[in-house]
């Protein structure tokens, strides 16, 4: 911040202080310092408007362009889920939303969310006795969960205009990367004894062969069981699909202790787990 700093003398006595000869009388003129004063508060307000608009400008993030104003409040409604119903990224923040997935702060935000689940998962086998019957479980979502589209959306405009079917053929091609600290996760929990499922609402008839050989492919083996979208579910929400999924797993006999998922459809509805962790996604958006 810019200040303007405006001091009296040391000895204001004495500074302000003169004799009238001819009287033998004190005067104070004091009128130099109250203009003093007053342009200072004069200025005040201007030296603030500047102070703020350098920090606007030097703070932008990640520091695309002036036009991505607003962009960051987009995304923190998408991650609290307040954000409901959008159909493609807002044409404005397209560029915002490249350099979050490809600059860092994607894989910084995704490592907190991965510790907090780790922290979790130490916090419920502190006790000798927890899952002893082996049926303590956790869910997984697949696509940008446990297998990245990143490289797909990144041809597609982060997901501004992006194709369904086009997305069935990029997922056909067994390309997706696993996500590193997802898998991490992943192969905590089987080493512990949890029961690890895999659901996803991709279309079992289409994708099925394929999905499993890129899980495989990428390091998610020892699964419990792959669940996908089958016939019956078709054209019902993701949220439907799923709570109904883990319902039945529930209805098995399982404790769902853990959920993992990038959207909230993943996350909501019925039987959805004693905790839930979101991963970070603003590319789109399933209901």
């Amino acid at each position: 911040m810019i200040f303007l700093l405006v001091s009296p003398p040391a000895d204001m006595d004495d500074a302000c202080r003169v004799h009238n000869a001819a009287s033998g009388s004190t005067v104070k003129p004091m009128m130099s310092n109250i203009a003093a004063w007053l342009m200072l508060l004069a200025l005040l307000p201007h030296l603030f408007f500047l102070d703020a608009t350098a920090a606007r400008q030097q703070c932008f993030w990640p520091g695309q362009a002036p036009e991505d104003a607003g962009c960051l409040s987009w995304r923190v409604m998408v991650e609290a889920n307040n954000a409901r119903g959008w159909r493609t990224v807002p044409a404005q923040c397209v560029g915002y939303v490249k350099g979050y997935m490809t600059r860092g702060q994607y894989l910084r935000d995704l490592a907190g969310v991965m510790e907090q689940a780790s922290n979790y998962v130490d916090q419920i086998t502190a006790d000798e006795d927890a899952n002893a019957d082996g049926l303590d479980a956790w869910v997984f979502d697949i696509d940008d969960t446990c297998l990245s589209n990143l490289p797909y959306y990144e041809t597609k405009q982060f997901g501004y205009g992006t194709a369904a079917a086009s997305l069935v053929a990029w997922a056909s091609k067994e390309a997706c990367p696993g996500i590193p600290p997802v898998l991490a996760l992943f192969t905590a929990l089987l080493d512990k004894g949890f029961k690890v499922f895999l659901l996803s609402g991709r279309d079992e008839e289409t994708l099925g062969p394929c999905t499993a050989g890129n899980l495989d492919a990428e390091g998610f083996s020892g699964y419990e069981r792959l669940i996908m979208r089958s016939p019956e579910y078709r054209g019902q929400s993701s949220s439907v699909f799923k709570s109904a999924m883990r319902k039945q797993l529930v209805d098995e006999g399982y404790r769902i202790r853990g959920n993992v998922g990038d959207q909230w459809s993943d996350l909501q509805g019925d039987c959805v787990g004693d905790r839930v962790f979101k991963i970070p996604n603003p590319m789109y958006f399933v209901p």
